[in-house]
Order: C-alpha cells, then sequence, then structure tokens
C-alpha cells in the first residue's frame, strides 16, 4: 500500500514525506514535480496557460500513472483531492495522512523558503507575486484557501500536526501515525506493519517474495480465534499452508517443543526456501522463531503477534529462544523475522489479565524514550481501552528505535531490560503463576527504588512509575509468599550477566534510563 502526504501548502508534505520514504526505503514521488516534469512548464505557467481547471486535469492524470505503480510514498498537491473520484482511488490505494499547522507557521514557511530561493514561492494559490508580497499578505491568502479547505482537511483520519520538531522527528512521528516501520541492522531489513487487514496475509508474503510451504505454528487458546482465517488468507494467495498447535503457556517453551516444531516442519516437507509464521503471543513467537533459525540452519518466519506484549515487545526485534530449568531464554538465536504484522483488533479477543499485563511493557518503554507515551499510560485503564491503537503503535516504536541502534545487544538495546532481572526471576520463582507483565511491573518499580537509594533517580520517579503501574491494575510489591534468597539465586544466572556479574537498567527519570549497574551488595533486595 503507497502512503500520500496532504495538506495545505508549507505543512512540509514534501520535506517529510522524503525522508519517510527513505526510512522504509521506498520510492518517493513529489506530484507537483511530475506536473511539471510531465507537461514542460512550471507550475504558474501552467496556470497562466490553462487555469486551475488545466493544472488540476494534469494532476490527476499525473495522479493515475503513479497509482498504477510499485508501492511508493507520495507528496500531493495541496488540492489534489479535492476531486471525489480520485481520492476514492487514493484511500482503496493506500494511506492518506494529512499534515497541519496554524496559518502563522505555513506563512512563516513559504515566505521564509522564497526568501532562500531569490524567488517568488511556486504556489500560484497563495501567490506572492507583486508589491504585496510580504508575510502579512501571504499570511492573508492562507486564511482564505484554509476558509475554503479546512473541512476537507479534517475529513482524514489520520493527521499530523508539523508546527514543531525537526523534519526527521517529523517523519518518525508520521511512521509512528501511520504504522509503518522498517528495521534493519540484523540481517536483511523487514517491515513492522500495524494493520487489521488480516485477510492480506498471503498479499503480504507474496509482495516480500516469501515462498511456500508454510507453516502455521499457534497454540490452542489461539488457533481457535485466528487460524483458519490465516490459513484461508494464504491459500487465497495459492500458498500451500500447514499448521501446529501448541499447548499454550510459558511451561511448554522448551526444547522438547522446538523438537516437535522440528519434526513437523519435516513432516509437511518445509525446505530451505519454505516460511514458518507465527501467531500467537511472546511464547509461540520464540519458539517458532527459533525452529525456524535451527531448522535446516536457518529458514524464512513472519510473526503475527497476538498479544499486546509481543506486539510491543516480545514479536519485535529477531531475539528468538527457549527455556531450560535453571531460567528463562538460556537457549536462543538472533533470527530476525522478515515481516511482522500487528492487527490491534485481535486484542479483543485477549482477556484482560494478559492485557493488562501487556502494559507493563508498554508503560516500560514510556520509561526508556517516549514521555508522551508514559503519559498516557498514567491515564488509568479507561484512557488505554478507549486507545489501543495509538497505544501499540507508540509502544512499539520505542522498541523499533532501541532495535536499530543496537540490533544485537551491545549498548543500548540493555535499557529494554528494564525491570526484566527482577522480573524473570519473580516469574521463575513463583511457578510462573506471576505473569510476565506482572514480573516486569514489580521488577521496574523495585529498580526505580533502588536507583533513587543510589542517587541515579531523580526523587519521585519511583512513585510516577508505581502510580501509573497501579493505575492499570499492576502489581508493584514483591509477594509475601516469594522466598526472596530464591529470587537472588535465580538474578545470579540471569542470561544478561557480564563476567559473572548481574548488571541493572536503572531509571533516571521517565524518558531516560541507565544501563550496566552492578550491585555488589544484593542486601537491599529486603527494602524494596
Amino acid at each position: 500500500m503507497s502512503i500520500y502526504f496532504y495538506g495545505p501548502p508549507g505543512s512540509g508534505k514534501s520535506t517529510i514525506g522524503r525522508l519517510f520514504a527513505q526510512a522504509l526505503e521506498l520510492p518517493f514521488w513529489d506530484l507537483d514535480q511530475e506536473v511539471q516534469a510531465g507537461s514542460g512548464k512550471t507550475i504558474p505557467e501552467i496556470f497562466s496557460a490553462e487555469g486551475e481547471a488545466g493544472f488540476r486535469r494534469r494532476e490527476r492524470e499525473a495522479l493515475e500513472g503513479l497509482l498504477a505503480g510499485r508501492e511508493s510514498v507520495i507528496a500531493l498537491g495541496g488540492g489534489a483531492l479535492l476531486d471525489v473520484p480520485l481520492r476514492a482511488a487514493v484511500q482503496e490505494n493506500g494511506q492518506v495522512i494529512c499534515l497541519a499547522a496554524p496559518v502563522e507557521t505555513l506563512a512563516q514557511r513559504l515566505y521564509a523558503d522564497a526568501q532562500q530561493r531569490g524567488e517568488q514561492a511556486r504556489r500560484p494559490l497563495v501567490s506572492t507575486a507583486g508589491q504585496e508580497s510580504g508575510l502579512e499578505y501571504l499570511q492573508g491568502k492562507l486564511n482564505d484557501l484554509l476558509d475554503r479547505r479546512a473541512a476537507h482537511y479534517a475529513t482524514f483520519a489520520c493527521q499530523l500536526d508539523t508546527r514543531s520538531g525537526t523534519p526527521e522527528q517529523l517523519a518518525w512521528e508520521a511512521q509512528i501515525a501511520l504504522g509503518r516501520f522498517r528495521v534493519s541492522g540484523m540481517g536483511p531489513a523487514y517491515d513492522v506493519l500495524v494493520s487489521d487487514a488480516l485477510s492480506q496475509m498471503g498479499a503480504l508474503l507474496a509482495e516480500r517474495g516469501l515462498r511456500g510451504p508454510v507453516m502455521v505454528v499457534s497454540d490452542e487458546n489461539v488457533a481457535r480465534f485466528y487460524l483458519r482465517p490465516v490459513l484461508e488468507a494464504l491459500r487465497g494467495a495459492n500458498y500451500e499452508a500447514h499448521s501446529t498447535v501448541l499447548p499454550p503457556g510459558e511451561s511448554h517453551k522448551t526444547i522438547d517443543t522446538v523438537q516437535r516444531l522440528w519434526e513437523a516442519y519435516l513432516q509437511a516437507g518445509l525446505e530451505r526456501s519454505s516460511t514458518v509464521l507465527s501467531l500467537g503471543g511472546g511464547v509461540v513467537g520464540d519458539l517458532a522463531g527459533f525452529s525456524a533459525a535451527t531448522y535446516l540452519r536457518g529458514v524464512a518466519w513472519v510473526n503475527l503477534p497476538t498479544t499486546l506484549l509481543a506486539m510491543v515487545d516480545a514479536g519485535l526485534g529477531g531475539k528468538t529462544g527457549a527455556d531450560l530449568p535453571q531460567g528463562k531464554n538460556l537457549v536462543g538465536s538472533f533470527h530476525p523475522p522478515r515481516l511482522v504484522l500487528a492487527a490491534p483488533a485481535m486484542l479483543a479477543t485477549l482477556p484482560e489479565p494478559e492485557l493488562r499485563s501487556g502494559m507493563a511493557e508498554v508503560v516500560k518503554h514510556g520509561v526508556i524514550g517516549d514521555p508522551r507515551l508514559f503519559d498516557l499510560c498514567s491515564k488509568g485503564w479507561s484512557a488505554i481501552q478507549a486507545d489501543l491503537d495509538q497505544v501499540v503503535r507508540r509502544g512499539m516504536a520505542v522498541k523499533i528505535q532501541v532495535i536499530v541502534d543496537d540490533p544485537y545487544e551491545r549498548g543500548r538495546r540493555a535499557a529494554l531490560n528494564l525491570g526484566h532481572t527482577f522480573g524473570h526471576a519473580l516469574e521463575q520463582v513463583s511457578g510462573y503463576r506471576l505473569r510476565h507483565g506482572e514480573g516486569v511491573a514489580i521488577g521496574m518499580v523495585a529498580a526505580a527504588r533502588l536507583a533513587e537509594r543510589l542517587g541515579v533517580g531523580t526523587p519521585g520517579v519511583a512513585g510516577e512509575i508505581q502510580g501509573a503501574l497501579q493505575g492499570l491494575g499492576l502489581p508493584v510489591e514483591i509477594p509475601a509468599d516469594l522466598d526472596r534468597g530464591r529470587i537472588l539465586q535465580t538474578m545470579g544466572v540471569d542470561k544478561k550477566k557480564q563476567g559473572g556479574r548481574v548488571r541493572f537498567v536503572l531509571p533516571v527519570r521517565v524518558g531516560e534510563v541507565r544501563t550496566g549497574f552492578v550491585i555488589e551488595d544484593m542486601g537491599w533486595l529486603a527494602q524494596v
């Protein structure tokens, strides 16, 4: 699906759209430039000779040509979609994001552009020609234009305010708003899409050159809701599709289960060119990804996460693995998927305790690098339920930024372990009575309290994090019946230790954490 940047003159369509296209490694087209190239005239010359009607005809012809091409990013003219049939064709072909800014900002940008180029701005409908070419005149022309078009622009569902931020920051916000990302740095780059178009699963695989037979790996809880439509989508795209369904739960995340998957792949005739598709939460994703990494020395896999936890965290980054009796994820491999498709509509069938558990990772991502996301989490459970789509998009965006910067966890990526050293130990010692997110929630609060005791965290940061988590119905205290000695012992075999020492991630403030803290005296655990 192509992406169309739309909005009034000066809103940043070409600048932001070009950066957006570079990030997604897609072709970029500026519709005004295509009109000029096709006519051999400048836009002011077209308006002068043919009027606005002539320009719109040329604009429509150029856009229809781009609609017939491959997936692209296209910056549209500010009135291109006033043509109702053309708008329908564009929206059927892809997604439109409408940019906006106050009139004063638009006028200042257009005026600065004209001054910088040493010529008149090439926007006939807000022309600065003649003696009235000052900023005040330009602002008046823009006001007139927006009076006519404001209601039209408001009809587009995806909106981005561009009044503040660098072009790079705004291009990233556009990725978040559209749920479109591309992850690079570990093997071939892959797309991460937020879309409820489950029926397009087969087409999405075909677009990326992925081949069959396809083995769908799921668990009993998820399969009863989603296995049939996924298989139908694959077969509808002419894939030979098989499935294997696992028992649910962390207790089955073992090498024995991995061996069961290898045997299922053999029986289904999977070759090195075949594809494994994970349909489930973090456990299924880890098992499917690890089995794909090791089967025939590595086959392609695709991740279709079905839990909030998997959508925003576990399903991203290519870390796959299985547990040993001594601890979580002690066996594994870095093996990135070829595609991640997160469909927020699937969360409607997720039990509420699992949804709340996943919110711990969302809060964690807010603490690591997105105060705006943390503020959303702090509004409480009702606000989260009303805006799950944004929760997914902003939650996964933090992790994507981190893993692109540090794909193999040699530096910044360690920040994602905030709360996990405690949390994994709590899960295991509780016999997995505590869900992953519940363990991480307790672990984050413990880490924040430790940060304040050490003078690393700003005063009150522990209370902020604790309040957000409690507002989401998550635990923040170590259960009294858990043996703290066993918790310490279990933390001692954490897979992230270096030089025989466990290293902690501590929050400084919301939006900033520090990594690599070695705590020699673990007696503090009795006080958190």
